[in-house]
């Protein structure tokens, strides 16, 4: 399986230059000559770095195109060029469609593309039209001042007596918002039925992950399988399984003591093997290979040549030991410490004090009976969730100290029931099982955060957020430190006790102030994101896709602060201080007309991001050194070369979108402000999303299970109204500062009608947050009968009421005519009965006794009784799996005591499949032979052969449904 890697100095090319408070100095009111210098030098990197990119490419398929042959066949694509046309690769890309990313790479890669799409949209428009009225307007027949060519076309230009021409400002910001807020309203209606079309098909309807929910909170008298279940169950479908999770305290460390000890004896053996290869072919060369062959052996590694590592810190300490018999003896020990341990908490999960009396199956059972073996259920639970290890005995071993923590894993048997549990209240007490989590993935899962009191992680949300606003306030400090390091001769010549620098000889002086700041500012840039991230860990929250989501708003409150209101209010005092020490009565005009001139940084910031940034997320030249760098240094055994060579890189979304919205917003505050940078914007909103295409598509494969299903989108809509709330902000006091000739207020209704534009906007997104804000999350009960879970009755019964009118979620004229298909099979189930199929059922089943046996005639499975008429049953058309080693052909791993018989309807896509799934997480799938009607039917073997009766409520609604699919839903005893 490959490994996952998360990216974000490359991945996103705006990480490539943060903008900090550091800037500042850069920021004040820069000339055209050093704009065009920035857009000359740019365009310059830009095009190296893609001529490089275009060269190279054909050859490191590793690195430009490993989803051509990494992935499994039914996600790979194909290559981005013929060899006969190598340079055509831009036009590829262009033609390449965004939506396949949604397959890929799934919703969250999806809705990125599409924001950017967005914006390039958005952009667009606003591009022309500032360009072709606001430009003349702040240009022609006004001058203020000292300000020439890019100052020219900026808000502050316009002279006291033209100061009607505002209106035009005024205007154009009213429009470009309602042309924002179409354009949003637009996006959340497509993210709302992509949401709800993408949970569920049945690709990921199928998976438990869709089923599950994670409770926490909960009540010590609610820390049992029955009562969980007496709680959940009368949700639609009912519970399948409940996994209570429990404080394993030092089993985890155990756990991963004994990896850690099985990784040392993999490279150890993996090494002696080198030593051994080379002195047998030394021997060879020597010619003593023969004698060596005659004594009836190989030459013998000596004992002194055996890899060894010392036991102290960081292998530099301690005693020295043999690596291999070392690891051995280490392996053989922690297995009898987690087998001991395992037996106690299996001991302990049969305690009838923990476990009651009537739950004969104790912690593992689920709904449908099925008996499991507790200690594997234990150990695959252990092997999801268990954490690395520094060793020692487990003191609670044998003893009761494996209690219940207050957090359950509830699968049930249909989706909607999953997220139904989201929605409604289901303790009296306040705080009591509140937090609730669906779409839940064991590998996104922070395990050490599930057995928090919801008071207390209340106050540690309080407390992170508290120590994230005081990291955005002091920030400037260490930030400030680097920028006076990098002017170390002026310090020194102003300080006269720091004289002693100038002393210094000057390449030493050189390294303080040239090299060292910007080493440290990148350092501390890079552990921004690991700190912000590690305070969202300590707000207790459960799902590192929640973390990644917290560190979304944090990362953009600390982008917003420091990256740009900072720089702009600085540059902008800046800029306006040397006039203002001269008159300090003139402050309010003369910020007026500086305050635009800081855009001028913000062009260079913006056409860096659109040239460099792309280039560099094309050319990706730090994967590419660090990929060959980690062959030879790390690639010491088959498994990590086989990590290094198929393992996907991805990007971490809670530092990636930030980068982007804070151009979203430095791009809308000076839309209106400093037209110029429209074009701009426009260029590199369309240059990343061609990049993030490519990307997505032929190099990066985010793992399924940090997917959120897209909920970082409405977040990224969220940071666009911050963007136009500075911005109306901002206009309004330019527009209340606005002076005429005579220093006398010129523009105080435009301000009042920005004002106006303010509340407007504030209202919109109230309304979009109460319209589409409940529909982000959870599925609504209406799409109960679409999901892959629904019973054939629902289905059917929706298809004939919509009789094949188009539906919300957009179906096209096929989808309309294979759901009225799929409505006309499904209704036959209570109309039509094969009389051929029927007359090969017993007559004890066609008395509708429960518990018949099967029956297989002629290769056909005949579903057990449920208790109903027989007429409201159908035959089960299989074709026998062939075994493979015990199982079913193409699945690992042999039968179990339980096999699992079940049939498919089709789906949009794909055809109806029989089969048998054996094992635990084993599945099979056989094609149907053609002309056979495929219904939904289960059959559960015990030991002795006799059948066993599910859910009868549910077997007797049309036919033997199952609420436990094999085919779409594969076991999951050992899931968690």
């Amino acid at each position: 399986m490959p490994s996952y890697k998360k990216v974000s100095g490359i991945a996103d090319p705006t990480a490539r230059q943060r903008l900090t408070s550091s800037n500042v100095s850069q920021a004040t009111t820069a000339s055209t000559p050093t704009f065009v210098t920035a857009l000359v030098f740019n365009a310059i990197v830009f095009g190296a770095e893609i001529a490089i990119f275009t060269i190279i490419r054909p050859y490191f398929k590793a690195i430009y195109e490993p989803r051509t042959y990494v992935p499994v066949p039914s996600k790979r694509i194909g290559p981005l060029t013929g060899t006969a046309s190598p340079f055509s690769w831009p036009w590829a890309v262009y033609k390449a469609d965004y939506k396949g990313v949604l397959h890929a790479n799934g919703a969250d890669a999806y809705f990125f593309v599409r924001f950017l799409r967005m914006m390039a949209r958005i952009f667009f428009p606003i591009w022309i039209i500032s360009w072709a009225v606001l430009l003349p307007i702040t240009s022609v027949n006004t001058h203020v001042g000292t300000n020439t060519k890019l100052d020219l076309f900026t808000f502050g230009n316009v002279q006291g007596d033209k100061q009607v021409r505002y209106w035009a400002h005024l205007v154009l910001a009213w429009a470009f918002t309602i042309w924002v807020f179409w354009n949003i309203r637009k996006e959340m209606k497509h993210f709302v039925v992509t949401r709800q079309q993408y949970l569920i098909n049945p690709v990921h309807a199928k998976s438990v992950q869709a089923n599950t929910v994670l409770v926490t909170g909960i009540p010590t008298r609610y820390l049992t399988p029955m009562a969980l279940h007496a709680l959940f169950k009368d949700l639609p479908g009912g519970v399948k399984r409940i996994w209570i999770n429990r404080n394993l305290r030092t089993l985890p460390d155990i756990y991963d003591r004994r990896m850690a000890a099985c990784a040392k004896l993999e490279a150890a053996e993996t090494k002696l093997l080198s030593i051994a290869a080379k002195a047998h072919l030394k021997a060879g060369a020597n010619g003593s290979s023969k004698d060596a062959e005659g004594r009836g052996g190989v030459p013998i590694v000596p004992q002194e040549d055996r890899p060894t590592h010392k036991l102290g810190f960081l292998g530099l300490f301690g005693e020295k030991v043999d690596s291999i018999d070392w690891a051995r003896k280490e392996i053989v020990a922690c297995n009898e410490l987690l087998k001991e341990g395992r037996r106690a908490v299996v001991r302990e999960m049969s305690d009838p004090n923990q476990t009651p009396e009537e739950d004969e199956h104790g912690f593992a059972a689920d709904n449908e009976g099925e008996e499991q073996n507790a200690e594997e259920v234990v150990e695959a639970r252990m092997d999801e969730g268990g954490k690395v290890a520094k060793g020692g005995k487990d003191s609670s071993i044998g003893k009761k100290g494996y209690p219940p923590i207050s957090s359950a894993f509830i699968t049930f048997n249909r989706q909607i029931a999953a997220h139904m549990v989201e929605n409604i209240l289901l303790h009296h007490e306040p705080y009591r099982m509140a937090e609730k989590y669906t779409e839940v993935s064991p590998a996104d899962v922070i395990w050490s955060n599930l057995g928090l009191n919801p008071y207390e992680m209340k106050l540690r949300m309080l407390l992170s957020y508290a120590a994230t606003i005081a990291l955005i306030v002091f920030w400037a400090i260490p930030v400030s430190f680097v920028g006076i390091i990098s002017n170390l001769h002026s310090l020194a010549t102003t300080a006269k006790w720091l004289n002693w620098i100038d002393k210094l000889p000057s390449p030493v002086i050189g390294i303080l102030s040239g090299i060292l700041p910007p080493v440290l500012l990148a350092v501390l840039m890079m552990l921004l994101p690991i700190i912000l991230r590690q305070f969202a860990v300590f707000e207790g929250v459960p799902k590192r896709t929640g973390v990644e989501l917290s560190l979304m708003t944090r990362f953009f409150m600390f982008q917003v602060v420091h990256s740009f209101l900072i720089v702009t209010i600085s540059s902008g005092i800046v800029a306006a201080l040397p006039q203002l020490l001269k008159n300090p009565g003139s402050v309010s005009s003369l910020l007026a007309m500086k305050l635009p001139a800081a855009s001028t940084f913000f062009l260079t910031y913006t056409i860096l991001q659109g040239l460099t940034g792309t280039a560099g997320g094309f050319l990706q030249i730090v994967p590419l050194v660090v990929y060959y760098v980690k062959l030879v240094l790390l690639g010491s055994t088959p498994r990590s070369v086989y990590g290094i060579k198929y393992g996907a890189r991805s990007v971490a979304w809670g530092t990636t979108f930030p980068g982007v919205t804070l151009l979203v917003v430095i791009a809308l505050v000076y839309s209106v402000i400093s037209p110029i940078i429209n074009g701009l914007a426009c260029f590199t909103f369309f240059a990343f999303y061609q990049l993030y295409k490519y990307l997505f598509l032929w190099q990066f494969e985010q793992p399924p299970s940090s997917d959120t299903g897209g909920l970082f989108f409405p977040k990224a809509i969220t940071h666009i109204f911050v963007g136009l709330y500075v911005q109306q902000i901002c206009m309004a006091g330019l527009f209340f500062l606005a002076r005429d000739q005579n220093q006398s207020a010129s523009s105080i209704p435009q301000g009042i009608l920005m004002i106006a534009l303010l509340i407007l906007t504030i209202l919109f997104q109230m309304l979009m947050s109460n319209s589409f804000g409940p529909l982000k999350h959870a599925l609504p009960l209406s799409l109960a009968d679409k999901t892959f879970t629904a019973t054939p009755v629902e289905r059917a019964d929706t298809a004939r009421t919509n009789n094949g009118a188009p539906e919300a979620h957009e179906m096209t004229e096929t989808t309309v005519k294979r759901k009225d298909a799929q409505a006309q099979r499904a209704s036959s189930l209570h109309e039509n009965e094969e009389n051929e199929e029927y007359e090969g059922l017993t007559d004890r089943q066609k008395a509708g006794e429960p518990g018949g046996a099967h029956q297989e005639r002629g290769g056909v499975r005949v579903c057990a009784p449920c208790g109903v008429a027989a007429a409201a049953h159908r035959v089960v058309p299989t074709r026998p799996a062939r075994a493979r080693g015990g199982g079913v052909e193409g699945v690992p791993g042999g039968g179990r005591a339980v096999q699992r018989q079940g049939c498919g309807d089709e789906r949009e896509g794909e055809s109806g499949y029989c089969g048998t799934a054996a094992g635990s997480g084993a599945r099979g799938r056989v094609k149907k032979e053609a002309g056979v009607k495929c219904t939904y039917a289960m059959i559960l073997v015990r030991r002795d052969g006799a059948g066993l009766v599910l859910s009868t409520s549910y077997l007797s609604l049309s036919s033997c449904r199952s609420i436990y699919h094999p085919i779409y839903h594969p076991p999951t005893a050992t899931y968690f």
